[in-house]
């Protein structure tokens, strides 16, 4: 099997790591190594950087509508290679075909296409004041800004960062993941052929632990954007705090799906609530991995859901009758084994699911298991209360709305809930009462790209989607005109 060797994207050009060293990246389905991206060092990130700053005062002049002609250029040129993308997001991370193919890069295309067309309808705010002076306000570009993304995701992410911050007039060095690299090099291959000038966009790969530190806290930055771990988040934000600099975390998330007795689940609301669990393996900051249910319906509900559960399929991503691939890395199947070992040592029982899977053929050594069920835990334990971040739900019964809100909320995280409910007056109620930054009421996962994203508690620091990305990624100026020269 032949191996791709990727490049960084410095000041337009594909460089190779100054130090020459590369990291092997694994197909999670087979476990063997199928591409290698560079292992940068400081040095590389200082190189990447001083192409961005030499880049900014030329990309910010730039006129609006040239950006937004480019970015959608950008899209169009994704679109064009579509299969190509879905093929390799789907190789680099494990996940199912059919989901990259109709979700990971179509989304990454619209991130695009939005940003494009948002920042030409991006209007300034005035206020005028008695005697005639006008006050008005300027957003102006920050200059060369730091995007990391995660693994997860890996396009849909990495250009829910960088389409904002280039629509906003910055320049970037950005650092996808070391775990799921090659569609961020595949695009950054379109860059030139975009429209993007040369330094504008950069691509900077390597180990978060290597280049990361160096990357958020090089004084040529002037804002960084993060999504992964909330460890990583707050190693980061102890570094930018005391610079000063703007930072907006995008960290982990426990969230809740809470089902009352007086909601209606038919088969589509039912796969909706299992596809919260389950999608993309559970590897997903917006999954729902703990399903909280009333009492008076628990029985019930679990037969359904159990059986549900149960029917999904595990194995090769390429199949497409294929629910659930491979997890991400074998570090990471270790960690969901070991979270699922952790439960049973807790008291927990498996309901379903719990096994490691072996699909056999080409698929004999990849790292696959089972969407998992656990019941009979309570609110305190370390399963109930630590992201796993894998196929792992555990279901936990409630009393009333009081009990559901407590349970809900008794987590550090708070990035996002769903609630399912045919009382109207109880959806805005108890929405407002859960300390997450989003809840979905009778659905999960729609997602309206001018709405601000983000979380509370350990779930994050900041806001991204829509005018609150501009604004991130912008810097306010207030300008005050007195109309009428004063009196001598």
């Amino acid at each position: 099997m032949s191996i791709t060797t990727l490049a960084n994207l410095i000041g337009g050009h594909a460089r190779a790591p100054r130090e020459g060293a590369h990291l092997d990246v694994f197909e999670p389905a087979t476990g063997l190594v199928f591409a290698r991206c560079p292992a940068s060092t400081a040095a590389d990130v200082d190189d990447a950087v001083a192409a961005a700053n030499n880049a900014a005062p030329a990309w910010a002049a730039t006129p609006l509508d040239v950006r937004a002609a480019i970015l959608h250029r950008f899209a169009d040129l994704v679109e064009g290679e579509l299969e190509s993308f879905a093929a390799a997001e789907s190789k680099d991370n494990g996940k199912p075909l059919s989901l990259a193919r109709n979700l990971d890069i179509p989304r990454a295309m619209a991130n695009l296409r939005f940003f494009a067309a948002a920042i030409t309808q991006w209007s300034s705010e005035a206020h005028p004041m008695p005697g005639g002076t006008l006050n008005y306000t300027l957003r102006q570009p920050l200059g060369a800004v730091a995007c990391i993304s995660p693994w997860n995701l890996p396009l849909y992410l990495f250009t829910w960062k960088i389409a904002p911050a280039l629509a906003a007039g910055n320049t970037v060095v950005a650092k996808p993941s070391e775990v799921t690299p090659f569609t961020a090099w595949m695009l950054g291959e379109l860059a030139a052929k975009a429209g993007l000038p040369d330094g504008v966009l950069n691509i900077v790969h390597g180990h978060g632990a290597d280049i990361g530190d160096h990357l958020v806290g090089h004084p040529g930055i002037k804002a960084v954007s993060f999504t992964g771990s909330t460890r990583t988040g707050r190693s980061i934000a102890a570094i930018t705090a005391p610079l000063f600099r703007k930072t907006s975390l995008e960290l982990g998330g426990k969230n809740a799906t809470i089902v009352f007795d007086d909601a209606r689940i038919d088969d589509a609301r039912l796969d909706t609530i299992v596809r919260s669990g389950f999608a993309n393996q559970g590897e997903i900051c917006l999954c729902s991995s703990r399903l909280l249910v009333q009492r008076s319906i628990y029985d019930s509900f679990r037969q359904r859901y159990l059986e549900r559960v149960r029917a999904l399929t595990v194995g090769d991503p390429l199949h497409g009758d294929t629910d659930l691939g491979a997890l991400v890395s074998a570090a990471h199947y270790g960690k969901v084994n070991d979270a699922i070992a952790t439960a049973r040592a807790e008291g927990g029982t498996v309901a379903c699911g719990g096994n490691a899977v072996h699909p056999g053929g080409r698929c004999a050594q990849g790292w696959f298991i089972e969407p998992t069920v656990i019941e009979g835990l309570g609110a305190d334990t370390a399963t109930n209360r630590q992201e796993i971040f894998g196929p792992v739900v555990t279901l936990i019964p409630f009393e009333d709305e009081a009990d559901a809100i407590a349970l809900a909320n008794a987590v550090d995280y708070g990035l996002a809930a769903s609630l399912w409910t045919d009382d109207l007056s109880r959806a805005h109620r108890v929405s407002t009462q859960l300390a997450t930054g989003i809840v979905w009421v009778n659905c999960w996962m729609l997602r309206d790209l001018r709405t601000p994203f983000g979380g509370v508690r350990q779930s994050g620091l900041g806001r991204e989607g829509g005018v609150e990305a501009l604004r991130f990624f912008s810097e306010a100026k207030n300008i005050c005109i007195a109309m009428e020269s004063p009196q001598a």
